[in-house]
């Protein structure tokens, strides 16, 4: 009997994500087209932007210290940035052009949201790797001091990111006002989920403001692994973290089972 369930567990597992990947898919060449330079702009495009506003960094801020470029500093807070504003952005609004296909009995909702998530992570990672690598070989950044602190933050960070857009998603189509709220609220968070600013460049009181953003943790987190040895004053908390992306995963499993079932009965 615990044979045959397993068994029947493995074989939905498999049968989900062979359909993940076919949403996979047909989202590339939904967004991406046949032609030109198709599928490779999933991560040219994330690449070009960091590339962009490191230049831009550049030529306002100068160097970052004597030891941090504004190349590495850009790399390790703008890539943060577009891994959670670009995953809950594509979810906005996702149902509505891909509700037909959730006649198909085993197209769930989640399905849905989560091949587009899959897809925009994958760009911003292989985005981030591709630039980390540049920026190494023109020296602009040095070998990380601490690999495992930077594989821990970027995925808790992509956890956070799947979650946020499931949450964004749902929200977007039971409220329909509410991407109009969204978009112009990712503008206000960007400045303050630590990709421009390390938190011990705060003064004591905004430093505590600024620890209730949950991301700002995962910036640091990240930036310690890379210049650990370079500054030793970052300021994170892992239980703050998961307790928050916890609950704001219960959120997104809570919304997303009413939604299914609101357009089950319409």
């Amino acid at each position: 009997m615990i044979t045959k369930l397993i068994n029947l567990f493995k074989n939905n597992i498999l049968v989900q994500l062979r359909i993940i990947k076919a949403l996979i898919f047909r989202e590339i060449i939904t967004r991406y087209g046949r032609k030109n330079l198709g599928f490779l702009w999933l991560f040219i495009e994330p690449l070009i932007f960091t590339i962009g506003v490191s230049a831009l960094w550049f030529l306002v801020k100068g160097i970052v210290s004597d030891q941090i470029t504004p190349f590495a500093f850009a790399l390790t807070g703008y890539s943060t940035v577009l891994l959670w504003r670009n995953s809950a952005n594509r979810c906005v609004l996702a149902v509505e052009p891909n509700q037909a296909l959730m006649y198909h009995r085993n197209v769930n909702l989640i399905d849905v949201f989560l091949a587009r998530l899959v897809l925009e992570i994958i760009g911003v990672t292989i985005s981030f790797i591709l630039l980390f690598a540049i920026f190494l070989f023109f020296n602009q950044i040095a070998i990380p001091d601490d690999l495992l602190k930077i594989l821990i933050a970027w995925f808790l960070l992509i956890w956070f990111a799947i979650v946020l857009g499931i949450f964004v998603g749902c929200l977007s189509e039971l409220l329909t006002f509410f991407d109009k709220i969204w978009h112009p609220l990712t503008y206000i968070l960007f400045p303050l989920s630590g990709a421009l600013f390390f938190v011990s460049w705060l003064p004591t009181s905004l430093q505590e403001i600024i620890l209730f953003i949950p991301v700002v943790h995962m910036v640091e987190l990240l930036r310690e692994g890379f210049f650990g040895t370079v500054i030793n004053d970052f300021k994170y908390d892992y239980g703050y973290f998961v307790i928050f992306t916890v609950v704001l995963s219960l959120l997104s499993m809570i919304l997303n089972s009413y939604l299914r079932r609101r357009l089950t009965i319409e």
